[in-house]
């Protein structure tokens, strides 16, 4: 425990409390600690971020503690000792999971609370690791929250904000709303001998003098202490010294104390959150795999329960269901997943926990959409009718895949639309492909009978006289060249008349560069030749298999081009049969984790997936939670604590050229970091091994899988609809196969404006809700048209607000729409009643 600080004129104020819960750390006893130390120290006021399923334990374990703390808790007014800051189910990181996730992690969190503290209010976000992403504001105050934190001095091992202003500021996200934040002071430096502090986290006469210098009024500090530390209050008696740090919750901060001092707009970019974590580690590559799979089920899931709840009569909500697939996966996002994903007992590491939280939110999900899609089936007819769902509010038309019924195994097969037209197909072993076109929100159907013709006449892959390799569709021409390592030589986007790839850059396209650094240096897929094999060569698909080496190991890339499809679908799987180091070396015996260098910082060793374009003057835009940054860096290098820089890729990252006439996104299955620089082609971290936080060894076990994909186009990332693509390639169509419900032939439920993608609709007592994105839209009037019966629809806040009763619209044809206004990058809630 830490003495007081020494003595210094000026009031100061501290923020101190508890982090921690039921699965990173919350002792039996420490509900009990916590309230005879407030009982003890009338004058120390606390801050709570602890999980709120601990209160479950705390029931069973200690029921009086629990109740004495609710009777502490109960003045929730800016006077009251206890404020409840980070409500977050499982606290993540935020900046590393779909915009929905952080919203259901507010949601089920308050719920939970609310059960075990009546009257509970949420009036400030803080928390003690760096929990923070650009579009909190909005989430935020649509929760009710006045306030937020931008401060984590004691816990800054993953990252911090930007040093920015003075007292307060007035933080502003991406779609304009503004919440009061204490922000890291321009004056709160990063402290000296630790890679983990500033120097606000004991309010040190240095960092409270500095602040006064600057003009700040009322200066404070803070550290949330993990939960089952047993020292109290932080700074020790403070009532000693009159309070000169003077303990305070941040709503009475706030409120009381500096709520009336003046405000600097604050223009909050993705990137003034500088974070690092392993990225590019097998173990954090497969968390974050694990946990976007998990997110993309749960979020069609409900779309389609959703959808059957809309066609049949027999469809009910599966509440417990959805329940516990956001359960699990909320907790599967918890930041020390993350940051230290090899703690725990062996088969019960955190890494591990991912695994059993994941696979119960997908065996979950599977099932209700399962159950979702035959319910709302097409009854059986002549042949088999197949009924191919879009869970998106824009028109799809892409290839499905489905199983060939048993009785068609062997024979020519049609496939007809509901208009009795053909539609091409192809047949890919056991499965029958073809191309559905489908309604926003709705489903369409298809007949497969046998034919007197059989299906996947047309070719797509030929062989070069050189012996290179091309891949052509109607939007492209690739060229790969088995002699460069199955590298793309060429890939040519006919519509845009424009081949893509710089063909001077010393680096190849889609190849792997890294630095080996126990195996001779730098290594690259170009080194060794390799051999390309055509897996389907059809009317609507084609697919080679590229198997080459690097450093001595087995790879294998996949190649999928679609007819029609803007996007090219890429894989990787790099077979490692031993750890081999790959990233920045460092000498292990001399290697501290307090260095403020740290190899896994220096992205430009690992082993990078590359893309050379041919764009001049490039930009780069990249993806973040209800939010798209135009990077402001030169470069994504950084190699010490001190210097980091947001180099995350959730999504999406887009690099145009200087005109944005032509660019190039590209697309991963997961959050990792991407490489970019004046000198450097685009790159997505592909593999680290080496030393991680706090000096331990992050090692490859197995092979790595990777999926990704990359989209040539015209125009900025929102004119050629990147957001909607990423959408739709992460949440494919479904299909069912003669169930027993009768349908029409083809409907849709729902559509949005261009631009106004669907995050999520789910059942709330008895009535639907719908969240709609503003993803590439300018700011305004946004049509959304409700293609069944309803009784009204009302816009409301997240915390359920109504803020608009949504009248319907009558367009010049007579179709109905609701009308909301919609800034870029703001969500709304519709929620519909009476259905």
């Amino acid at each position: 425990m830490l003495g007081s600080v020494k003595a210094f004129s000026q009031q100061a104020y501290y923020i101190d409390g508890y982090h921690g819960g039921i699965w990173g750390h919350y002792p039996d006893w420490n509900t009990r600690f916590i309230v005879d130390n407030l009982n003890k120290h009338p004058f120390w006021n606390i801050n709570l971020e602890i999980e709120p399923e601990t209160w479950d334990r705390a029931a069973k374990v200690d029921p009086a503690a629990l109740k004495e703390l609710k009777l502490l808790m109960a003045d929730q007014s800016a006077n009251g000792r206890i404020e409840y800051v980070n409500p977050a189910y499982a606290q993540s990181y935020m900046y590393n999971i779909d915009g929905e996730s952080i919203i259901r992690q507010f949601a089920y969190g308050m719920d939970k609370l609310k059960g075990y503290f009546p009257g509970i209010t949420f009036n400030s976000y803080s928390t003690e690791e760096p929990c923070f992403t650009s579009a909190l504001p909005q989430v935020l105050k649509s929760f009710g929250f006045k306030y937020a934190s931008l401060k984590n001095p004691n816990t800054c091992f993953g990252g911090y904000t930007r040093a920015f202003g003075g007292e307060l500021v007035n933080w502003i996200g991406p779609d304009g709303t503004g919440i009061t934040t204490s922000p890291r002071y321009e004056v709160e430096a990063l402290l000296k001998k630790s890679t983990w502090q500033t120097n606000a986290w004991n309010n040190s006469p240095e960092y409270i003098n500095a602040a006064v210098r600057y003009g700040i009024k009322h200066p404070i500090g803070m550290t949330l202490q993990d939960a089952g530390w047993k020292g109290g209050p932080f700074l020790g008696n403070a009532d000693k010294e009159q309070q000169k740090n003077k303990y305070t919750t941040w709503h009475n901060y706030f409120q009381n104390v500096a709520g009336k001092d003046k405000k600097q707009d604050w223009k909050f970019s993705q990137e003034d959150v500088l974070v690092s974590l392993v990225w590019g580690s097998q173990v954090t590559q497969k968390i974050a795999q694990r946990v976007r799979v998990a997110e993309n089920k749960v979020l069609g899931a409900e779309k389609a329960a959703v959808m059957a709840g809309l066609v049949s009569k027999n469809a009910s909500w599966p509440k417990a269901g959805v329940d516990s697939a956001w359960r699990t996966l909320l907790l599967s996002q918890h930041h020390d997943c993350w940051i230290v994903p090899y703690n725990g007992k062996q088969g019960d590491t955190w890494a591990d926990k991912v695994v059993g939280w994941t696979n119960n939110t997908n065996r979950i999900s599977d099932s209700i959409a399962n159950l979702s899609v035959q319910q709302m089936a097409a009854k059986k007819g002549q042949g088999y009718t197949v009924t191919v769902f879009n869970t998106q509010v824009s028109n799809r038309t892409e290839p499905v895949s489905i199983p060939i019924p048993s009785a068609l195994t062997g024979e020519n097969i049609s496939v007809k639309d509901a208009t009795g037209k053909n539609i091409a197909a192809q047949v890919v072993q056991n499965n029958l492909l073809f191309t559905a076109s489908v309604p926003s929100f709705g489903y369409n159907t298809y007949t497969i009978s046998t034919a007197t013709d059989a299906v996947g006449k047309g070719r797509m892959v030929t062989e070069l006289p050189n012996g290179s390799i091309n891949i052509e569709s109607d939007l492209y021409r690739i060229t790969i060249n088995p002699k460069k390592g199955g590298s793309i030589t060429s890939l040519f986007a006919k519509k845009l008349n424009r081949e893509m790839v710089d063909q001077t850059n010393r680096n190849s396209f889609n190849a792997l560069r890294g630095n080996f650094y126990n195996d001779g240096g730098f290594k690259t897929s170009t080194d060794d030749a390799a051999t390309v094999t055509v897996l389907e060569n059809g009317p609507i698909r084609a697919s080679v298999q590229i198997k080459g080496k690097i450093a001595g190991t087995d790879i294998t890339q996949m190649i999928t081009l679609n007819q029609g499809q803007k996007i090219i679908d890429l894989n990787v799987n790099i077979d490692w049969k031993k750890d081999v180091g790959v990233g920045e070396d460092v000498e292990k015996s001399t290697y501290k984790w307090t260095d403020y260098k740290k190899p896994f910082y220096n992205d430009s060793n690992k082993l990078v997936t590359v893309f050379p374009l041919n764009l001049k003057n490039q930009k780069v835009y990249k993806n973040a939670p209800f939010d798209v940054t135009k990077s402001k860096l030169k470069n994504t290098f950084y190699n010490s604590w001190d210097s980091i820089k947001n180099t995350v890729i959730l999504n999406w990252v887009d690099v145009t050229d200087g005109d944005g006439k032509f660019g190039m996104a590209m697309f991963t299955d997961h959050t990792t970091s991407y490489t970019h620089g004046e000198n450097f082609p685009l790159g997505l971290v592909t593999q680290y091994s080496g030393m991680g936080l706090w000096g331990r060894g992050y090692y490859t076990e197995g092979p790595t899988n990777i999926h990704y994909a990359i989209m040539p186009h015209a125009g900025k990332w929102n004119e050629a609809g990147v957001w909607s693509a990423s959408a739709q390639w992460n949440e494919p169509m479904l299909t069912a196969v003669n169930a027993s419900s009768a349908v029409t032939a083809q409907r849709s439920m729902v559509t949005a404006q261009k631009g106004v993608v669907l995050t999520s609709a789910e059942k709330n007592g008895g009535d639907i809700l719908l969240r709609f994105f503003n993803a590439e839209g300018s700011s305004g009037k946004k049509k959304i048209a409700l293609k069944f019966k309803f009784g009204k629809a009302q816009l409301v806040e997240l915390n359920g607000k109504v803020t608009a009763e949504l009248k319907p619209i009558k367009d010049a044809k007579g179709q109905s729409f609701l009308e909301l206004t919609m800034p870029q990058f703001g969500f709304r809630t519709i929620r519909v009643k009476g259905i």
